[in-house]
C-alpha cells in the first residue's frame, strides 16, 4: 500500500523557487561529478520504506499550504561525520504541482495516506495559472 511523505520547505515562497533550488544542486552535483540526483536529508528516517518506495511522493509544504511534490525513488540511511543518524530521500527533480492543501506549521516530516493527498494540477491550472507573484500575495491575504 502506498505511502507519501509531507514536510515543510523552509526559506521557499513559491513552487518555481524551489525548483530553481533543485536544479541548481542537481548542477553542483554533476560539477562535482556525483550523480544529479534530487536528494532532501533529513535526521528522522522513516520506518515505512517499503510503502514510501511503493509509489509514494514527498509533498511540500509551501508558505503553510502543500503546493507540490516530487516522487520518492529511494530512501538511504546514513550516519554522518558526527555519528549522528540520518536519512537521504531522494527524489525525481521534476516538481509536480498540487491543489493547495492548508497545512500548519510541524516538525521534520509526517506521512500522509493516499486518501488525503491533494491532487496534481496540469500546467496553468487552478491557482499555477496565476504569476507567482500574485498567488503568493494573495496567499499572504489570505484569499488562497
Amino acid at each position: 500500500m502506498t505511502l507519501h511523505l509531507v514536510k515543510l520547505c523552509v526559506g521557499v515562497s513559491a513552487i518555481e523557487e524551489l525548483q530553481v533550488w533543485i536544479d541548481y544542486r542537481q548542477g553542483e552535483r554533476k560539477r562535482l561529478g556525483q550523480p544529479p540526483e534530487s536528494i532532501h536529508t533529513t535526521r528522522m528516517i522513516p520506518k515505512r520504506v517499503a510503502e514510501l518506495l511503493d509509489g509514494g511522493s514527498l509533498y511540500w509544504v509551501i508558505k503553510g499550504n502543500v503546493q507540490a511534490r516530487q516522487h520518492l525513488i529511494d530512501i538511504r540511511p546514513f550516519t554522518d561525520k558526527e555519528g549522528i543518524k540520518r536519512c537521504d530521500l531522494v527524489m525525481e527533480p521534476r516538481l509536480i504541482a498540487t491543489d493547495w492543501q492548508p497545512r500548519r506549521a510541524f516538525q521534520g516530516w509526517r506521512y500522509l495516506k493516499v486518501e488525503d493527498v491533494p491532487r496534481d494540477l496540469r500546467q496553468g491550472e487552478g491557482v499555477n495559472a496565476l504569476p507567482p507573484e500574485l498567488r503568493n500575495e494573495l496567499a499572504e491575504l489570505g484569499l488562497l
